[in-house]
């Protein structure tokens, strides 16, 4: 049958732990210079529940509102857009293609052939091709 833990705590030295002697397997507490686990309160399960309901309820507030400034910003960058397109139709007109035309060369550069690595590749093939045919 296993031995039965104790709930009691033992005082540290004062002078230090001698050479030799066995390490508690517990918690030391240097404030109050104790050895052991100390005594937790009696809580019920009820009251640690609601304390986590409670907890929940403020992360609910929390996020909720959050998401409430978010989706206001969104508004009214939404607003500020749509009154400056009709403000500025032309300039608004302009812009957008330029960021199109932007888009565009941006893709168009990235999708040309890169014509130095396949002559490179195609001289190491001659290359191996050459050395091949010698042995």
């Amino acid at each position: 049958m296993p031995r039965r833990k104790s709930i009691e705590t033992a005082t540290l030295d004062p002078e230090g732990s001698k050479i030799g002697e066995p390490v508690p397997k517990a918690v030391i507490d240097r404030s109050t210079a104790s050895v052991g686990v100390p005594r937790q309160p009696d809580h019920g399960l009820g009251e640690e529940l609601s304390a986590l309901r409670q907890q929940i309820d403020t992360l609910q507030r929390q996020i909720l509102d959050g998401a409430r400034s978010v989706k206001g910003g969104a508004g009214k960058a939404m607003r500020q857009t749509e009154a400056a397109v009709k403000l500025y139709p032309a300039s608004t007109l302009l812009l957008v293609a330029a960021v199109a035309a932007a888009f565009a060369f941006a893709g168009h550069r990235a999708s040309l052939p890169r014509r130095r690595h396949q002559s490179a590749l195609r001289e190491v093939r001659n290359f191996y091709d050459t050395i091949r045919a010698r042995i």
